[in-house]
């Protein structure tokens, strides 16, 4: 794995005006993910995963803008990019691989036609050459009798098979990154397990950058190197993933790991975080989390926690404040 990253993700602000105000589903978020690497993004639905990955890949429907922080590919800035070299960029250097392979791939068009359109959209080849690539990427994501099967249509595929098809689309220019929407969406376990498999394969032979967006502790865990984990729009944590997943510090992060399934535990018991995630247009003012936390504290309900390192990861919570920490402890020497 390469310690330059590919992408580099500062301080991003992704902005909504609306006639109450301004929401923000992505708020002062910072990440790199470097050659070879997988970072997964995870957390309940509204925290902002999705959102990331489509301003990232420019994306971001109108009125809706990124307002601030920056983006680079490999240290170019992309985030103020005009539209016309954006698309340059967009399925040729960064592609996207959305959770719905049925509505990602055209009904009237068959397989081989919408490879090869999209080789010869970014690479100088010939019609023949673009084909053999395109019966090439289906034989790499695992499609059977590829030669025979690339002038069929998407309706002619089972859900695991058409998530192939669109795996291998978004290799078609040979991309430096994919960002992964839930790309396991309504898919069965087995065939859940065999797309992961494939996405590390890539990951590890290609040298592909992957941006993994989940809702799922389990594909985490399984799949990615470093996760992020994220809360009304904000990084709760971030950090390798065994350490993120074995010693979670952030209280939300904590709640996640907490309620889900343990395959040895108690069954009939599973544990469940209070409440839900805040609207866009009351995020609670201080730390987002603080209406369903049971460890908060004064500053949790004034302030927005900066990244502090605990472990080896990076949390934002007030209770690894060294501030608070020091307070905690005069106040502890005090009283005995």
């Amino acid at each position: 794995m390469s310690d330059t990253p590919i992408l580099k993700v500062s301080d991003l602000i992704v902005e909504f005006p609306v006639r109450e105000g301004t929401l923000r589903p992505v708020d002062r978020v910072g990440f790199e993910v470097r050659a070879g690497e997988i970072l997964g993004l995870v957390g309940e639905s509204g925290a902002g995963k999705s959102m990331c990955g489509s301003a990232i890949i420019g994306l971001i429907e109108r009125p809706g803008r990124i307002s601030g922080g920056e983006i680079r590919l490999h240290g170019e800035r992309i985030d103020n990019l005009p539209e016309d070299d954006m698309r340059r960029i967009r399925g040729k250097r960064i592609a996207m691989v959305f959770q719905d392979p049925l509505t990602s791939l055209n009904p009237l068009m068959t397989v081989g036609k919408q490879l090869t359109e999209t080789i010869r959209a970014h690479l100088a080849v010939s019609s023949s050459e673009a084909r053999s690539r395109a019966v090439a990427l289906l034989e790499e994501v695992g499609i059977p009798a590829a030669a025979s099967r690339i002038d069929a249509y998407p309706h002619q595929f089972s859900g695991g098979m058409r998530q192939r098809v669109v795996i291998a689309l978004a290799l078609a220019a040979e991309p430096e990154l994919i960002i992964a929407d839930e790309p396991t969406t309504a898919l069965d376990v087995s065939v859940q397990a065999q797309i992961m498999a494939l996405l590390k394969k890539l990951c590890r032979e290609r040298g592909t950058a992957v941006i993994l967006i989940t809702h799922d502790m389990g594909v985490i865990a399984e799949t990615t190197d470093r996760v992020a984990v994220l809360y009304a729009g904000r990084i709760a944590e971030i950090g390798p993933t065994r350490a993120v997943l074995s010693t979670p510090s952030h209280p939300y992060t904590i709640g996640l790991m907490a309620s889900t399934p343990s395959t040895t535990g108690n069954l009939q018991q599973l544990s469940q975080i209070p409440g839900s995630m805040p609207n866009l247009r009351a995020i609670p003012k201080g730390c987002a989390f603080n209406p369903r936390c049971t460890k908060t504290i004064s500053p949790c309900f004034k302030d927005i926690p900066i990244l502090e390192t605990v472990d080896g990861s990076e949390v934002a919570c007030w209770l690894y404040d060294p501030a608070y920490k020091a307070d905690t402890k005069e106040e502890t020497g005090a009283s005995q």
